[in-house]
């Protein structure tokens, strides 16, 4: 499971970081907001801590520009500020829990288990034309039957049916795409869309290039 813990205290961030990594986690550290909301923008994480004091962005701008964009990753706002119209303002705001500091460890990961379960058990299957993507098993099916796919075209599609009907940025895509490869290149993103786009010829579902916005996803008909 992928973290992205937003917290500008080093100290902190460093001994969260290396606890939730020995419990299994692959832990994304990031301390400004702004920072953040880049990240949040371009990549793809399985839950986010957030604290809300954060240099650059508050947190909470960072968590309503998150909701505003459709974007349903679980949050835990995790903060030091224990006034109550902040807790409210948080989770009006969309966060999915609220953890005042002090706390302790294993609370903070019997939460992030709870999120963790809920979102699972929320992931919808996505029907696009005849086309069937489980985005929790990362599986896509074509007329009942298993598509043979690879991890990266998986990805590509991921990256263009989260915004169906819309462009989704090179960029975006390329970031989806190769998030653990930092020595690939943007250009290369252009063969696995041409390989998803031939795969998934006469199911329903098109890839059109857009000069200059990216790619966009979409249903015949």
């Amino acid at each position: 499971m992928r973290v992205l813990l937003v917290e500008d205290h080093p100290d902190l961030a460093r001994w969260l970081a290396g606890w939730l990594e020995q419990s299994g986690y692959v832990v994304e550290r990031i301390e400004r907001g702004d920072d953040a909301d880049l990240a949040l923008t371009t990549n793809r994480y399985d839950v986010v801590v957030l604290d809300l004091s954060l240099p650059g962005l508050d947190g909470l701008d960072v968590l309503k520009r998150l909701r505003d964009r459709g974007d349903n990753t679980p949050v835990l706002v995790l903060t030091a500020r224990g006034a109550k119209d902040d807790r409210v303002r948080g989770l009006n705001l969309g966060a999915d829990d609220y953890l005042p500091k002090p706390f302790e460890l294993d609370e903070l990961e019997a939460r992030l288990r709870a999120l963790l379960r809920r979102s699972n058990a929320q992931t919808p299957r996505l029907k696009i034309g005849r086309l069937v993507l489980d985005t929790l098993e990362r599986e896509v099916t074509l007329d009942g039957r298993a598509l043979s796919l690879t991890p990266r075209e998986t990805a590509v599609l991921e990256a263009l049916a989260a915004r169906l009907g819309r462009p989704v940025s090179r960029e975006t895509v390329f970031n989806r795409v190769f998030e653990f490869d930092s020595d690939a290149r943007i250009e290369s993103i252009e063969i696995y869309v041409h390989r998803l786009r031939k795969k998934i010829e006469g199911s329903g579902a098109t890839i059109t290039t857009l000069r200059g916005l990216g790619y966009a996803l979409s249903v015949e008909g």
